[in-house]
Formats: structure tokens, C-alpha cells, sequence
């Protein structure tokens, strides 16, 4: 090989290189910083949490019975039975109407006291509680539609984004601005 050749083939060999290097930083010169943002989508989620709901409540009681069998009504009732019926019948007669004026009055008697004490209650208030759901909607982030080279597409993040998302490497970057600024100053 003569010389003028081996330097042709230096000289073609070093301008390849060069233009190989100057179309890598023409190919990241060319490509997007980023995408512009079409639209914003929350997205949301239903949580649902316990808690407890407390109300007085007016309770209605039957107050406490000193004469659970009603023996002052019945014993009441039968006095006065036993009089009603001994001033309504004459001689012999007189013995039964009152023996019937006494059994009448005392059942009639026991009725009363047992009616009235049905009807003796006592309104005490009561606290009453219960577990009730709670829903709730909560953000989880927005679905983001962009467009990049002429294609669009959607990707979620965790932030509010502007008109723009920044693109790293050809693609969507979902970093948040303030981690994506930290990481920045990391690699400086």
C-alpha cells in the first residue's frame, strides 16, 4: 500500500468518526424536551372509614311496682263492693250481695291498680350509639393525554402538570417537579 492510500484511509476513517459523533448530537438535539399536555383527567378513589354516631335518646319505662299483686286494689275494691252490696240487698239476700258486691269490687279494684300501673312510666334519656361509613373520595393522581412526534398518548402522575411534561430520553418523565429538580441537582 502506498502512502497517499494509507492517508485516505486515516482521513476517511477520522471523518467518519467525526460525522458518527456529530449525528449522535444532532439525534439528541432533535429529540423533544417535551410533550404538550391535551388534557388533564383526576382520578379519584372512594375510601370508606368508620365512625361513631352518638344521640340521646328519650326511653319510656314502666316505673317500679311497689304491689305486684295488687292486693290494695283488690282489698279496696272488695271493701268497697262488700258495702255496695250489703246496702243493696234485704234478709238473707243481703249475706249474698255482699259476698258478690266483695268479689266484684275486688276484681274490679285489681283491674284499676293494674291499669294504673301500667300507665306510671318513668322518661329517663339514653345514649345510644352506632357505627356509620364515612365515603370519601380521595385523589390518587390525573391521567395526563399528551402528545409527542405527532402521537398521542396518557400516562398518570402523582402531580398537576401545565401545558408541558418533560420528555428524558425519548420518553414521558412522571417525576414530580420538585423530585425531578433534586434529582438534577444530584447529577450536577
Amino acid at each position: 500500500m502506498d502512502q497517499s492510500m494509507m492517508k485516505g484511509l486515516v482521513v476517511g476513517g477520522l471523518s467518519m468518526v467525526v460525522l458518527g459523533a456529530g449525528a449522535v448530537g444532532g439525534y439528541r438535539y432533535l429529540q423533544p424536551e417535551v410533550a404538550q399536555v391535551v388534557g388533564v383527567k383526576e382520578v379519584t378513589k372512594t375510601v370508606s372509614t368508620p365512625r361513631e354516631v352518638c344521640e340521646d335518646v328519650a326511653v319510656r319505662r314502666q316505673a317500679p311496682v311497689q304491689d305486684q299483686n295488687r292486693i290494695a286494689g283488690t282489698a279496696v275494691g272488695a271493701i268497697a263492693g262488700g258495702l255496695l252490696g250489703s246496702a243493696v240487698g234485704n234478709g238473707s239476700g243481703k249475706t249474698l250481695a255482699t259476698v258478690a258486691g266483695a268479689v266484684g269490687g275486688g276484681y274490679a279494684g285489681n283491674q284499676v291498680q293494674k291499669n294504673m300501673q301500667q300507665n306510671d312510666v318513668v322518661v329517663t334519656n339514653e345514649r345510644r350509639c352506632r357505627m356509620v361509613q364515612e365515603k370519601t373520595q380521595q385523589l390518587v393522581g390525573y391521567d395526563v393525554t399528551f402528545t409527542l412526534d405527532g402521537k398521542q398518548g396518557v400516562v398518570r402522575t402523582s402531580w398537576k402538570p401545565g401545558d408541558t411534561l418533560p420528555v428524558r430520553n425519548g420518553q414521558i418523565d412522571t417525576t414530580p417537579p420538585a423530585q425531578a429538580q433534586a434529582l438534577s441537582q444530584d447529577r450536577s
